[in-house]
């Protein structure tokens, strides 16, 4: 029996985090709470060498390894970056959200490294028991995140429906996966392609596995039909978990979608690009439609994150390089614009008191000028208006779709952006317009508020200067 040692250096980042990941459980076990700093500070270490390593170790061409399990490329060094980026703000949001409130645990740390560890997992899997493992830790580590705040009826209902639906949706993708395995014969995601070439569009269980991988990846990224349980986690969880959970998982779930779709299933192209047509058109009218009626700000951007998703599936529905890179782009602009967000919920926010109600931006002006312009670029960028960063995420997405041919695609896409720019708009007219219905504070700390001006201001610079990003996720697709 030969016993061959796999080449680990692609996975040098994962390794290091998974090892971070237990020591500072096992710091934060024995350092009890005078030290629980200690636990926030390891983290965002950890995060920072992962970083450092994912940038070192990303090859120009890729590499498989671990039997075909994992890969290294641009794409996925590119996703992981980004990926350690937003959670580097996020736990610092997270810090800054659980101090105000006396509620700083370590749990929220160490499960949040876990979550990374599965976010990272997944954008290099290279097989579906690779998608799955990094898919299940991800998932895993959310629920208990979002269940920690035990004392509280909402966040326990959040983390049940969180919990059922989502192992739904792992049903779902699970039995499309075994439906893939037993037509092709693989869990490698290039043998898979190979398979599925030969065999066509014939294999009527090879198509019945694609549908059930679609609603499985349609519930992970809450694109409607399956957006049930978005808007109740996101208002019932606390602000700093929304905010990660809205944030580095659905780039991770981008990752996902690519590696299934396009490294595995791309010559059925034509079947899934329909199912992506139908989900996209269905999110983009149920989010913005539903989001106009909402009062808590929280919700408001649940269903503003499945409208978002809608305009994510367009990009994927193109089947070109193009096309794939906007979409990356679009994933990304919206994480950044997603955080800032939420991060200006969390400053309204006190120890007693959740700021989720749009009426709490009212007469931000008058009290804090700064943050108001904050607000203005952030609302202004997530509506798609020029020169933000999300009106080039959205205009990306829409000139590869009439590339593409797929013009009334675009036209309806357009149409329920103009829907979109209600609710938004209806935040900066808050801020800027009217009285305030009560004294309105922000989180105190300097170095939270250099957080949300540096995280808003780069969408500012990114929208003036958009190839910078652009350029980052074009070299993804380049091979």
């Amino acid at each position: 029996m030969n016993l061959t040692i796999p080449n680990i250096t692609p996975a040098a980042a994962e390794l290091a985090l998974l090892i971070f990941a237990n020591l500072i459980l096992l710091v934060d076990v024995y350092c009890g709470r005078r030290w629980r700093n200690l636990t926030y500070q390891l983290t965002q270490v950890a995060v920072v060498t992962t970083a450092v390593l994912s940038i070192a170790v990303t090859p120009a061409i890729a590499q498989v390894s671990f039997n075909g399990h994992f890969i290294s490329d641009p794409l996925s060094g590119a996703l992981k970056v980004i990926i350690l980026l937003i959670s580097y703000y996020a736990f610092f949001y997270l810090r800054a959200y659980m101090q105000a409130r006396d509620e700083l645990q370590g749990e929220y740390f160490i499960l949040g490294l876990f979550a990374l560890l599965g976010m990272l997992v997944l954008v290099s899997a290279h097989s579906l028991l690779t998608v799955y493992l990094g898919l299940e830790l991800l998932s895993l580590s959310l629920y208990a995140m979002v269940a920690l705040r035990r004392e509280s009826v909402f966040a326990c209902e959040a983390a049940m429906k969180y919990f059922v639906l989502g192992a739904l949706a792992s049903g779902m993708l699970l039995y499309g996966i075994s439906l893939i395995y037993g037509t092709t014969g693989s869990l490698d995601l290039n043998l898979i392609r190979t398979q599925v070439t030969a065999q066509g569009h014939s294999n009527l269980a090879l198509l019945l596995g694609v549908v059930f991988m679609v609603v499985g990846v349609a519930f992970k990224l809450g694109a409607a039909p399956f957006h049930m349980w978005v808007p109740d986690v996101y208002e019932g969880a606390p602000t700093a978990i929304t905010l990660f959970i809205g944030t580095a998982p659905k780039v991770a779930a981008f990752g996902m979608l690519i590696r299934l779709l396009v490294d595995g299933l791309e010559p059925l192209q034509t079947d899934w690009g329909q199912m992506l047509i139908v989900l996209s058109v269905l999110s983009m009218g149920v989010g913005n439609i539903v989001a106009i009626a909402q009062r808590n700000i929280k919700r408001m951007l649940a269903y503003s994150t499945i409208a978002h998703a809608g305009f994510l599936f367009l990009g994927l529905t193109t089947a070109t390089a193009a096309g794939y890179a906007s979409a990356m782009f679009y994933i990304i602009s919206y994480a950044l614009m997603a955080m800032g967000c939420f991060a200006l919920v969390i400053a309204l926010g006190r120890k007693d008191y959740e700021a989720d109600q749009v009426d709490d931006f009212k007469g931000l002006v008058r009290s804090h000028p700064w943050f108001a312009f904050l607000t203005l670029i952030l609302m202004l960028s997530m509506a798609g208006v020029p020169p933000f960063l999300g009106f080039w995420a959205k205009w990306g997405v829409l000139q590869t779709v009439i590339d593409s041919g797929n013009t009334w695609l675009a036209v309806v896409a357009v149409g329920f952006s103009v829907i979109g720019l209600f609710y938004y708009l209806r935040i900066v007219r808050y801020a800027y317009f009217d009285d305030p219905e009560s004294d309105v504070q922000i989180l105190p700390g300097q170095d939270f508020r250099v957080m949300v001006s540096t995280n808003a201001l780069a969408i500012l610079l990114l929208g003036v200067f958009p190839s910078l990003l652009m350029g980052i996720c074009t070299l993804a697709f380049a091979g």
